[in-house]
């Protein structure tokens, strides 16, 4: 959920790639929400396209980078949640788009 609060580490998170296709976690619909807790500390809660994406570590690794770059942010956590369950749905009109342009999606 992007609040006005959220919506610069949701642009953020816009230029963390999913490895396997370039389309950003975002856009896949990977972040389910974004929190600012405890002033500095951000939490955030995702998902994966499957429970065996063998990805996940560099994911987390590549998202927690990019939020603490934010000179506002001094610590981020990260909860994998499996309910809901991500569908093409979550994404964005945008993911869509490419993943259309390969010939990946009708």
């Amino acid at each position: 959920m992007q609040t006005v609060e959220t919506e610069k580490y949701w642009n953020a998170l816009t230029e963390v790639m999913d490895p396997e296709f370039p389309i950003s976690v975002v856009d896949m619909g990977l972040i389910y929400e974004i929190t600012k807790v405890e002033g500095s500390k951000l939490a955030v809660k995702m998902t994966y396209t499957s429970t065996g994406c063998g990805c996940m570590q560099w994911i987390e690794s590549d998202i927690k980078e990019r939020l603490l770059k934010e000179e506002d942010i001094s610590a981020v956590d990260i909860e994998v949640v499996w309910s809901p369950p991500w569908t093409v749905q979550n994404m964005s009109d945008k993911g869509k788009e490419k993943l259309r342009t390969w010939g990946v999606s009708s």
